[in-house]
Order: structure tokens, then C-alpha cells, then sequence
């Protein structure tokens, strides 16, 4: 992808100074986005940060045109120009229909680390007030379920592939410990569910110990993510950083951010090698849509991630203690702090509380400035010290075919396909095992499970017991898969190997 030499533009002031004026991408987004956008822009120009916005689309009218991407070439042209994006939520269809537009904007520029700051706001009535709470959830974003590879392998059946890889942990996790040793912070929580996928979330877990290495002065630990979901509401101010996959991630920064009064507040940063998008972590809530009561914190404190960013660091502070200035004093309350605090009456609108942050611009919170997270200008992964595709395959070493999961849709009783499959195998495979979602069903295992008619079916080479001690050939493969596609449908394969005498693949319960 190409991107533009140099996003700034020089402008010469009344007073004959020259003033490098920044080019910012600025999406206002579905239902609420327009207003909040709107909010974050009059504040940021009352600061008088130098930022020429180009406008650009994204989101529901573009699916409604037809584009099922969500982002137009215009907006896409835009982004690559100015590397800086501030946008507004985007609705997206539930169930059916075009992919996420949020996701896709993500994906297209790369933007690997998705970080949330998750703190404790002056002002802001929550069960946690004066704990503390100070953390951030860095969230990979490119990979895992989230990288929306799904089938029907029948038409009851469905599938997502849970795509976890080295490079993309290494990454994120580096990020986190970067972004640690920027702030000061002592500790970098892992959080996954290793303990059952042993192999994906295993990979993150690992990749996290081995670069603890390298960042000594950091503390590192690991979670397991249900028990970092409990811990966050037992006492969330013992984390720092939680570094985690994708769908853990939007998860966790979820519950976090209801700990400091909810999504009004929760801003988040996405960061890649090349471009930056900012936004308000909540969504479009179109029921909200043109009536001016959004809380527009979570937008207005992303914009300050931004501004940090780009260099703008007066600016965002300025703006940050205005924001922290406001909430402190309760001179403007949006209706859903108004809540919080239990006087609905005492709401004011969201220009009400643009017009209070804007006037509060200058002023320092009496309870002191909190420490800002995500406060940096560039990118923080150093690319030379990313392990390669091909250095990875190397270090593999010894790398054998030895089997194939050959997943099956049939009518035929698991008692009966079990023999008729070994029949199948011919001289150089043999039925290892067959499951029904995970669950050992052939040989008999004893456990129970429901026919759904679709089937996990393993074949391996004679003698291999998941160590890797023998090997077949693709060509063997295929046959096999001659053999029973005549006589069952066969919905997916799975090429099993073993790499270093270590299996490739896990073990069905019961196997």
C-alpha cells in the first residue's frame, strides 16, 4: 500500500509565521457518531490545534449503496494521505449481511494493537471510587475469531477458525511492553485461555514469556482469562497492562471500562506501523441519535490520544484537564452520569458539556492531572526485531506429515462408519479416532455425545501415536480422500503434522 510522502501542509498565519498544519481523516460515523464527532472537533479547534480534517465516509450509508466493504476508495485514498484517522462508532448488521466496517478499516491499514485506558475519573460515582483504577487492555486486532473465517460445514453446522500466529503475537505483546516502559508502568499481564486451547492461546502465552525476557525492568505474569475477568472486579487497581488476544480483548476492555462509570468514557487508540485510528470504544446507539444527550467523554479522550500522537502534547494535556476539570465539579453532567449519581434532572445536553469542557480550557484539576495513557507519537514495535516468516519455518526443524483430520457429513451411525472407515484407510492410514465436536466417539470412549451427524474423522500413519514416528505422503492423503468422498460428504481437511517429534494438533476429550 502507498502512502503519502508527508501529511502535513504549511500555512502562513496573520501574523507572517509559518505553522505546519496536520491533515487528520475525520469519519462521523452512525447514530450518535455525528454529534460526538461534532463535540471532539469544536473542542480540539478551541484548543487551537493546527488540523486540517478531511471529511470522509464509512459505515451504514455506505452499505446501503451497495459497497458491502462499509469503506469506500475515497475514504481508503484519504486515510493513506493523512495516516491519522478520528471517527466516529459505525453500525454494522448483527447475524447476517456485510462484515463489520470498524473491523475492516482496522484490517486494511494494519492497526495490530487496539489500546484501551481504563481509569479512574474525578467526578464519576462508581462502586471503585478511590482505588485507584489505572490499567490498560492492549488487544491484538487482527487475528483470532476475529479474523471472520467461517463456514457452514453443514446446514446445522457452523465453524469460525481461530487464527493465531507468532508474528501477530509478537507484535502486540511487544507493543505492550513497549508501551509499559514508555509510562513507567511495573507489570504486563498476559491473559488467555491456554489451559483449553493449547495450541492458539498456548502460542500468545509463549511468545509473551519469551519476550519477557528482553524487558527485564517489567514484571510479566499470566492469567487465565476468566480468572483476569474475576480478578478486574475483585480489585482492579492491582493490574497495569493486560495484554491479550483479539476476542478476549474487546471482552475484558468492556468489563473494565464499567468499572469507571461505563462506555461513556472509554476511549481507545488503534495502532499500526504506518496509520492510527481513534475512537469512542461504544457504539452507534441510534435510539440516542439527534437528540444532543450522548456523553461525548469517550470520543473527546480518545481525540486526546490522537493529539498525543501526532505531537500535540500541550494541546491534549490542556484538553484532558479540561475534561478531568468539568467532571470534577459536576458543572455539566450527561444523562448517563446523571444516573449514575441519581439525579436524571440534573442532565445537561451534549453541547452543554462541549460548551463547559471548551470554557475550562487552561484550568487544572484540583485532584491533579491523571497519568495519560497511550501518550505516544510513533508507532513503539521496533520491525527489526520481528521474527520472520521464514526463520520461524526454520526453526521448526524436524516437520512430518503425519495424518489428516477428514471432517465428514453422514447419515451412518458412528458404530458403523467407524469400521467402514478403517476399510476406507487402505495399507498406509488408519482410523486413529473419530469425534463428534470434540468428544471421542470411536473407538468407544465411554463419554457421551450428541449425533449431529458430522464428524471429526482422524487418519494417521501406522504407528504414529502423536510423536511424529512416522509420515505419509500427500498423495496418500488424497487417495484416502477419493475413497471417501464416494461414499460420504466430506466437508473440510485438516493436514496433521508434527513438528520436532511434537504433534501439531490436539487431542480429542476422551482420545
Amino acid at each position: 500500500m502507498h502512502f503519502a510522502s508527508e501529511p502535513y501542509e504549511r500555512h502562513v498565519h496573520e501574523n507572517g509565521q509559518q505553522r505546519d498544519v496536520r491533515r487528520v481523516t475525520l469519519i462521523p460515523g452512525d447514530g450518535v457518531g455525528p454529534e460526538v464527532v461534532r463535540s471532539a472537533r469544536r473542542i480540539i479547534e478551541a484548543a487551537g490545534v493546527p488540523i486540517e480534517w478531511e471529511e470522509a465516509e464509512a459505515g451504514a450509508e455506505v452499505f446501503r449503496r451497495g459497497d458491502t466493504s462499509g469503506v469506500p476508495r475515497e475514504t481508503q485514498e484519504s486515510i493513506e494521505r493523512t495516516r491519522v484517522v478520528l471517527k466516529g462508532p459505525l453500525e454494522t448488521p448483527v447475524g447476517y449481511g456485510e462484515k463489520s466496517a470498524n473491523v475492516t478499516l482496522r484490517k486494511l491499514f494494519e492497526t495490530y494493537a487496539n489500546v484501551r485506558p481504563c481509569r479512574e475519573l474525578p467526578g464519576v460515582p462508581t462502586r471503585y471510587a478511590g482505588e485507584g483504577i489505572d490499567l490498560v487492555v492492549v488487544r491484538e486486532n487482527m487475528e483470532d475469531l476475529y479474523a471472520g473465517i467461517e463456514h457452514l460445514q453443514t446446514p446445522d453446522v457452523a465453524q469460525c477458525l481461530k487464527i493465531i500466529t507468532r508474528r501477530g503475537s509478537e507484535k502486540v505483546i511487544r507493543y505492550a511492553f513497549e508501551l509499559a516502559r514508555r509510562e513507567g508502568r511495573r507489570r504486563v499481564t498476559a491473559a488467555t485461555k491456554a489451559n483449553i486451547m493449547k495450541l492458539t492461546e498456548g502460542l500468545f502465552k509463549r511468545v509473551h514469556e519469551e519476550l519477557a525476557a528482553e524487558y527485564r525492568e517489567v514484571e510479566a505474569d499470566h492469567l487465565i482469562i476468566d480468572n483476569a475477568a474475576h480478578q478486574l472486579v475483585k480489585d482492579p487497581s492491582q493490574f497495569d497492562i493486560i495484554v491479550t488476544t483479539n476476542l478476549n480483548g474487546d471482552i475484558i476492555s468492556d468489563l473494565a471500562s464499567g468499572l469507571v462509570g461505563g462506555l461513556g468514557f472509554a476511549s481507545s487508540g488503534n495502532y499500526g506501523d504506518d496509520v492510527a485510528i481513534f475512537e469512542a470504544v461504544h457504539g452507534s446507539a441510534p435510539k440516542y441519535a439527534s437528540k444532543d444527550v450522548i456523553n461525548p467523554t469517550a470520543l473527546i479522550l480518545s481525540s486526546v490520544l490522537m493529539l498525543r500522537h501526532i505531537g500535540e502534547f500541550e494541546a491534549a494535556d490542556r484538553i484532558e484537564d479540561a475534561v478531568l476539570v468539568t467532571l470534577e465539579e459536576g458543572q455539566a453532567v450527561t444523562q448517563d452520569l446523571a444516573r449514575l449519581s441519581g439525579d436524571v434532572e440534573a442532565a445537561t445536553s451534549t453541547t452543554g458539556y462541549t460548551e463547559a469542557v471548551i470554557s475550562n480550557l487552561g484550568r487544572h484539576p484540583a485532584g491533579g492531572s491523571v497519568r495519560s495513557s497511550a501518550g505516544i507519537p510513533e508507532a513503539v514495535v521496533p520491525r527489526r526485531t520481528m521474527t520472520s516468516a521464514g526463520s520461524a519455518r526454520e526453526a521448526s526443524g524436524d516437520r512430518k506429515l503425519v495424518g489428516a483430520d477428514v471432517f465428514l457429513e453422514t447419515d451412518v451411525a458412528v458404530d458403523e462408519l467407524g469400521p467402514e472407515l478403517e476399510r476406507l484407510s487402505g495399507d498406509s492410514l488408519r482410523v486413529a479416532m473419530i469425534s463428534s465436536r470434540g468428544t471421542r466417539v470411536y473407538p468407544p470412549s465411554g463419554l457421551r455425545a450428541e449425533d449431529i451427524g458430522w464428524y471429526q474423522c482422524r487418519f494417521v500413519a501406522p504407528g504414529t501415536n502423536g510423536d511424529g514416528g512416522s509420515a505419509v505422503s500427500d498423495r496418500e492423503v488424497l487417495e484416502l480422500l477419493g475413497r471417501v468422498s464416494e461414499r460420504h460428504r466430506v466437508t473440510q481437511v485438516e493436514m496433521l503434522q508434527s513438528f520436532n517429534g511434537e504433534p501439531g494438533y490436539t487431542r480429542a476429550q476422551g482420545e
